[in-house]
């Protein structure tokens, strides 16, 4: 590992406290409708070995401090909560190993998934927990990784795992490590309420001389802040109509307690390929892809829509970000789900994803945050449950690793991403490692009663999207 690599991996999560975006997620979450649990699904060529494993992550824990740090929230919600380290950490209460029984068929180790997916982290501990499971068909195995949504975002994990997996199988000795993280704030609850206050009204003149100038510049009409204003309010009014689209018959008012998990995947060359040829993105051919297995199950049902409500997470990352956390806005739109053509429905979702990446208001709950932070957790919950709630589907795309990996001497032949299901029927995401676009579905089974036929409709709104190109069939 190179000095630069090192510097990177031990400033991964450097933020002392959460972002009030990730505070609401902390403090809004209750199992299982509202649950932040994020998820990572490699599967390894072969089993590795426990104990080069178990080291491995001793190795990593000491290299990114963040994954030895708990959550402290203040006694009051007067600001977000710190991140401190657990003194009482120990390996064994976040690594676990497990075996599939019988055969270790796909469905065996989706259905262990689920049900680790949702039970909730011991929130005075660092948030995220590993699991190796092993006895997969033709030797293989698999690694379980889950973390709360306010340690990062999808892109955040990846760049996580990249810097913790190695580029060969063999051991590599003499890694380097981080020295502990020290917080400059108080490590008890009271200490932090006290310094969070004292942080807060220091900052109150510099606050209120900026609205003051905002303020005068709207009213005397000087420079565009009077236009700015206008063309902000019409972004709000845009970004958070709700819903965007009618309400599916099939989907909308049923939310359950139940995740059911699916998967799919594809060669990431015939996705950009098939792209390519209706002048699109790989992002518009995958969500076009989802669209039209989407049709495909309404109309098996007997129903016909041409929009469905979706949310798409954007990227708010910029390049000199440091790594780690969440930087993502969601944008709500009415989906073209009815477009037949999926070269035409391709080509549609390219235009309007362009339109929403620079609408102002797009991170827009940023805005409301701070409020529903310092409110009575129930208020965050309600109005976290209606912002979920306004869309059926949520898809995201994360750029994974373009090269192999290892783990403990295993190869990480495939990485399915499942996200959590903050209101929403479907939660879909994908991540494109090394060649493969690896599909995750996370369904609502109380919404979705008959998961292995929308399974299916998407296998045929993937291989409708891989034809523009020739494509292989998705498995």
């Amino acid at each position: 590992m190179t000095d630069q690599l090192w510097d990177l991996a031990s400033s991964w999560g450097a933020d002392e406290r959460m972002s009030e975006t990730e505070t609401l997620m902390w403090r809004s979450e209750r199992h299982p409708r509202l649950s932040s649990t994020i998820c990572s699904l490699m599967i390894l060529d072969r089993a590795p070995d426990w104990d080069r494993f178990l080291a491995a992550h001793e190795w990593a824990t000491r290299l990114v401090p963040r994954c030895r740090q708990r959550v402290l929230d203040p006694l009051l919600p007067v600001g977000p909560p710190a991140w401190v380290t657990d003194e009482t950490f120990r390996l064994e209460h976040h690594v676990r190993r497990t075996h599939l029984p019988g055969a270790g068929t796909m469905v065996q180790l989706l259905e262990l998934a689920q049900v680790q997916a949702l039970t909730p982290f011991d929130r005075s501990r660092p948030l995220w927990e590993g699991t190796l499971i092993e006895g997969l068909d033709d030797g293989r195995a698999a690694y379980l990784l889950k973390l709360h949504h306010s340690l990062t975002d999808g892109l955040g994990g990846i760049q996580l795992m990249a810097l913790v997996q190695s580029r060969t199988p063999e051991h590599t000795a003499d890694k380097p490590i981080a020295e502990p993280r020290e917080s400059s704030y108080p490590t008890d609850r009271w200490g932090l309420t006290t310094a969070v206050l004292r942080e807060q009204i220091s900052q109150l003149p510099a606050r209120a001389l900026q609205s003051a100038v905002l303020g005068t510049r709207v009213l005397t009409g000087r420079g565009a802040a009077i236009s700015e204003a206008v063309r902000y309010a019409s972004s709000v009014r845009r970004t958070l109509a709700s819903p965007p689209a009618p309400p599916s018959p099939l989907l909308a008012g049923r939310r359950g307690t139940s995740w059911h998990f699916e998967v799919l995947e594809c060669p990431l060359a015939d996705l950009k390929k098939a792209a390519r040829a209706a002048h699109g993105s790989l992002n518009d051919a995958y969500v076009a892809a989802l669209l039209g297995g989407l049709r495909r199950y309404h109309e098996r049902h007997g129903v016909q829509l041409d929009d469905l409500s979706m949310v798409m997470p954007v990227s708010l990352r910029k390049s000199d970000d440091p790594m780690g956390g969440n930087k993502f806005a969601g944008a709500y739109f009415a989906a073209p789900m009815g477009i037949a053509d999926p070269a035409e429905r391709i080509a549609v979702l390219r235009g309007m994803v362009l339109t929403m990446r620079v609408e102002p208001a797009l991170d827009t709950l940023s805005l409301v945050a701070p409020l529903l932070n310092r409110v009575p957790s129930r208020v965050g919950q309600l109005a976290f449950d209606l912002v979920g709630s306004a869309a059926e589907l949520s898809a995201s795309n994360v750029p994974g690793v373009p090269h192999p990996v290892y783990m403990a001497g295993a190869r990480v032949e495939r990485v399915f991403p499942f996200g959590p299901l903050p209101g929403v029927a479907i939660m879909a995401a994908m991540v494109s490692h090394d060649g493969t676009c690896c599909i995750g579905l996370n369904i609502d089974h109380d919404a979705v009663e008959d998961p292995d036929v929308l399974r299916a409709c998407m296998v045929e709104g993937l291989d409708e999207v891989l034809s523009l190109a020739g494509g292989q069939s998705a498995p």
